[in-house]
């Protein structure tokens, strides 16, 4: 047998593997999605078949029971927000970190980076403890506030924002003139 046929066999198998692995993977999500415009009743009968008539009744009763326009409303805000602090925020460290090279500077950058590994469940108890605790004594809204979510994701963020920045920016400027405000450019060459 050829060389070429036999590469060619392997390259088909490979993906005839991968595109079976593929429709596994995402089957329940088919599953979901179809039975999400099925009755009841009709749910129960076949669950992978295809829906007679489409009914939008869960799809309702879950926009009026969570209030959905106002989840909506605050995620756009806390994300919007949490970007902007983590830009600016990043931009700055990652300024500073890529022009000293001293013992603190790389310590900082692996702590931050070393950030990223610890999972959210394991620091969930003890940051709204935390949070609970700011509220109290200082009287800062952090609990149950979107300022709380944001300083959370700010937070959360900062630690993937800052090796990317550092790593990708081409080139970086900041300039502050007292009275104008402070510019922040960063170049990426694509």
């Amino acid at each position: 047998m050829n060389k070429n046929v036999a590469k060619s066999i392997k390259s088909v198998l490979a993906n005839m593997a991968l595109l079976v692995f593929c429709l596994i993977y995402l089957s329940p999500i088919y599953i979901i999605v179809v039975n999400s415009f099925k009755s009841r009743a009709e749910m129960y009968t076949n669950v992978l078949a295809l829906p007679e008539t489409l009914t939008w009744e869960y799809y309702a009763g879950a926009v009026q029971r969570m209030d959905f326009i106002n989840v909506f409303k605050n995620s756009i805000i806390v994300t919007l927000c949490s970007v902007v602090v983590i830009v600016v925020l990043c931009a700055m460290a990652a300024w500073m970190l890529v022009r000293t090279h001293t013992r603190l500077s790389r310590f900082l950058y692996s702590f931050l980076i070393v950030t990223m590994l610890i999972p959210f469940q394991t620091v969930m108890m003890p940051l709204m403890q935390e949070m609970n605790s700011l509220t109290k004594t200082l009287g800062i809204p952090m609990k149950n506030s979107l300022g709380g979510l944001v300083f959370m994701y700010a937070g959360f963020g900062a630690g993937m924002g800052l090796p990317n920045m550092k790593r990708n920016a081409d080139a970086f400027f900041i300039t502050s003139q007292p009275g104008a405000g402070t510019d922040i450019r960063m170049e990426f060459g694509i």
